[in-house]
Order: structure tokens, then sequence, then C-alpha cells
């Protein structure tokens, strides 16, 4: 009994419930602690002490070891690197927008003058992020963009007068600048491209500015009435117009007009030829008709003229006279019906003989 005893005190014993709580409470201790360094880590970019650090979207992760640059470049996303020994950057390789301020120079004419701001839109291509920084370090931009702009700007200025620089080549130094920065990016850093470059209206001295001022206000008077001058002439060329319009109608309703009376002239003209030819033709055949009646009758009455006829009507004359002479002689008129008969008959030889 003792012994079996002896065995269950020997034997070991579970924790107690103080003891459990203890070992949690350093376990979370530790998590957080743990998390609280990492956090630390990530918040502070660029710090020798992180081990987990993150390159953010649009950038890439640099590295220097011993201040040498190292040729490791990464993505987006967490990384892991050596404490107190590998220094981090991130370094942009999406569209960057590069303002420069404050920019004096002097133009041909000795006037100074002072752009505001400058801004050099631009581009780190990825592929050349390690050769851009070995050669001009992550303050690259400075080099070419920055100090590029004043030495640009300086150079325009002093090459143009105010006049040209304020406002006759105003809109061409976007592009000036633009070109002349490219172009050394290309021979000497070609990871840097330029998208653009926008410039500002530069400050001029008040007196010059009020000059050009009332420059623009003649100019905008000269302006205005030029195109009060246009108004008026494109007024004028409507009128013409107009008139000319109006003329070409009345000159189209006359010539319809005309050639309607001359087609009524023409159409009673040929209506009268019409009537003239049925007219004409009418009395020709009533002409035909009479010379062919008369010439009938003429043919009837030379078929009637026998000397027998014309006895019978020499008896019939005679008959019908109503005087009656008496006595012993009788008027030379009345012959004898004999010598009446041989003169027809010889009358009818005659015209026999002619015919």
């Amino acid at each position: 009994m003792d012994q079996h005893q002896q065995r269950l005190d020997n034997a070991p014993r579970p924790p107690a419930n103080g003891d459990l709580m203890g070992i949690a409470t350093m376990a979370v201790i530790s998590i957080v602690v743990i998390m609280i360094f990492l956090m630390s880590s990530l918040g502070s970019e660029g710090s020798s002490f992180q081990i987990l650090h993150q390159v953010p979207e649009g950038h890439v992760g640099c590295y220097w070891r011993g201040g040498a640059l190292l040729n490791q470049i990464t993505d987006p996303g967490f990384h892991l690197k050596l404490p107190l020994i590998t220094q981090f950057e991130p370094i942009q390789v999406t569209l960057q927008t590069d303002l420069v301020r404050d920019i004096p120079c002097g133009t041909k004419g000795g006037v100074m003058i002072s752009f505001d701001k400058i801004e050099v839109v631009n581009r780190l291509r990825k592929e050349h992020v390690y050769e851009t920084l070995l050669n001009y370090g992550i303050n690259y931009d400075k080099t070419w963009i920055y100090d590029k702009i004043h030495h640009e700007i300086n150079q325009f200025c002093s090459a143009h007068t105010m006049q040209q620089v304020y406002i006759d080549m105003f809109d061409q130094i976007d592009d000036k600048m633009k070109e002349a920065i490219q172009n050394d990016c290309t021979k000497y850093a070609p990871g840097i491209e330029i998208i653009n470059v926008r410039v500002t209206k530069p400050n001029i001295p008040h007196s010059i500015k009020r000059n050009f001022e009332q420059m623009e206000e003649e100019r905008t008077k000269a302006l205005i009435a030029i195109e009060k001058q246009k108004v008026s002439e494109k007024e004028a060329e409507t009128l013409k117009k107009i008139a000319l319009s109006e003329a070409e109608k009345n000159a189209q309703v006359s010539r319809i007009l005309m050639e309607q009376r001359l087609t009524e002239k023409d159409s009673s003209k040929r209506q009268q030829e019409i009537e003239n030819e049925m007219y004409l033709a009418r009395e020709k055949s009533q002409a035909d008709a009479n010379y062919y009646r008369v010439m009938r009758e003429a043919e009837a009455n030379r078929l009637k003229l026998t000397p027998e006829f014309l006895e019978l009507k020499f008896i019939e004359s005679i008959a019908n006279n109503s005087k009656i002479f008496f006595g012993e002689k009788v008027p030379n008129m009345i012959l004898d019906q004999r010598l009446l008969g041989n003169f027809l008959r010889g009358a009818a030889k005659l015209e026999h003989t002619e015919m």
C-alpha cells in the first residue's frame, strides 16, 4: 500500500491552469513582437534593419550592398533582404511628372524673365533601370530633367528676343524643350523617355507686359475691324447674290413669258396658215368647179350653136316682138328667113375652118 502510494506520488502531474495561461501569454507576446517587428520593417522604406520589404505597383526594387549597386531588380510584391547589409529603394517605372519651378533666364535683348513652372512628363524604362542608376544614381532625373530644363531654357532665351519668347515662338517652346532633352537622353541615358513638356507663360517686367497688352489690344481692335469688314463684305455679297438671284428669276420669268408669247404667235400663225391653206384650197376648188361649169356650159352652148337652133331662136324672138308694122315699107331689120339661114351657115363654116 505504501509502495503504491509512493509510485503515485512520483508520477508526473498535469500542469496547473495557471501554468497554461502563462505559456499562452508568452506565445501571444512573441507573435505580437514578431508582427510589430515586421510591420516596423515594412513601414520604414529603405531602412537597413528591415528584413521583409514591399515593392509597390509601378515600381521595381533596387538594392545596394556596401554602397555598390546590385544587379538585382525585383518586381512589385513582398521580398526579403539582409538587414544592415543590404539597402533597398523602390524606383518608379511608370509615367511620372517632374515639376521644375522658378527658372530665370535672360533674353537676347538683355531682359530678365522667369518661368514659374515647367512640367516634364517622363518614364524610366524597366530594362534600363540598372544601367541608369549605375551611371546617374537614384536622382537621375535631377541631372537629365531638372538641370537640363534650366540649361535648355537659358539657351533658348539667350538666342531669341522678348517678342519671340513671349509671343511669336512661345507655342514652339514645348516641342523644342522635348526634342532637346530627348536627344541628349537618347545619347547618354537611353532609359529615360520624355513623353511631353508643358511650359507656362513666363513672367516679364510690368512695363514690357503693359506694352504687350496694349499691342494685343490694338491687334484685337484691328482683328475686330477686319471681322466687321468681312461681315460687311459678306452682307454686301449676300445682297448681291440676292439681287442676282432676283434678276435671274425675273429674267427667267421674262424668258418664259416671251417663249409663251412666241409660242402663242407661232400657234396663231400656224393656225392662220392652215386657215389660209383651207381658204385657198376651198377657193381653188370652187374656181375649178366654176371653171369646169363654165367650160361645160360653153361646150354645151357651142354644141347648141347650130344653124337650125339659131334660126329657131331668131324666129322665137321675132314672134315675141309685140310691135307689128303695117305698110308698104318694112324696117331693114326684117330680112328674109332664107337670107338669115344662109348667113348662119356661112358663120358656122367659118368657125369650123378656124378650128
